[in-house]
């Protein structure tokens, strides 16, 4: 019961911060509206959308592993395939083998985008050392064009904001120690069955790996006093 408890109101901590962090985000974006910058979901500043900042963002890579064909991937691929962010921009689409419904799905939806995108399909091939999913991510690496600076992995289920590859981007330029950048999905069900099954099942996982985290932090905290108690004494 204590255990549930405390995973229960940091979980309420957690929410209560996301939605202050909106908000304000939000908020900002009305301003920069209302000031006359029609394009701040993308940039508050609107020098920053001016071409000549623009044409020396560096080349990112968007890798996408894919398995299969759901409901909403076609649409979640549009939304991918649609970035608005202004550098060198790559799309690879890797699957295992021709066979895969995945492969016809996606060869259909870069007909339609013609020569207006940097997409391809890579097929990688059955793995042999490792889960699918990370050979294909490796394969995509591999293929990738070797002026690229930065690599996104994506999943096939992701609906991505049009400003999104900008911001994780602008994100890595501003300190360039960091090595990696991660996020979580954010679940808005359709109304259907199955988009409420997933949804539900990505609040448990989360709740489980928050309460492992929290385990690991006290005994993390229980050797560090267990070392060190004969010291104090």
């Amino acid at each position: 019961m204590p255990q549930g408890c405390v995973i229960c109101l940091l979980l309420a901590a957690g929410w209560a911060g996301a939605a202050y962090v909106r908000n304000r985000e939000i908020r900002q974006m009305k301003k920069c509206m209302k000031d006359g910058n029609d394009f701040a979901f993308l940039s508050h500043d609107i020098h920053d959308l001016e071409h000549s900042k623009q044409v020396h963002l560096p080349g990112v890579t968007v890798v996408m592993p894919l398995k299969g064909f759901g409901e909403h991937n076609l649409h979640n691929w549009r939304t991918q395939l649609t970035s608005l962010y202004g550098g060198p921009l790559e799309f690879l689409f890797i699957v295992d083998s021709t066979e895969d419904p995945a492969y016809h799905a996606v060869s259909r939806l870069l007909l339609d985008f013609k020569d207006d995108v940097d997409a391809r399909i890579v097929v990688a091939g059955p793995s042999t050392t490792c889960s699918q999913k990370v050979h294909n991510q490796l394969v995509g690496v591999e293929k990738m064009k070797k002026d690229s600076k930065y690599v996104l992995f994506l999943d096939d289920d992701v609906r991505l904001h049009p400003g999104s590859i900008g911001a994780l981007t602008a994100e890595m330029m501003k300190n360039h120690e960091i090595f990696i950048q991660t996020g979580y999905p954010l679940d808005l069900p359709s109304g259907s069955l199955g988009s409420y099954c997933i949804y539900e099942y990505h609040m448990v996982k989360h709740i489980y790996e928050l309460w492992l985290f929290i385990m690991l932090c006290i005994f993390i905290c229980w050797i560090w006093w267990w070392q060190f108690q004969p010291i104090y004494q």
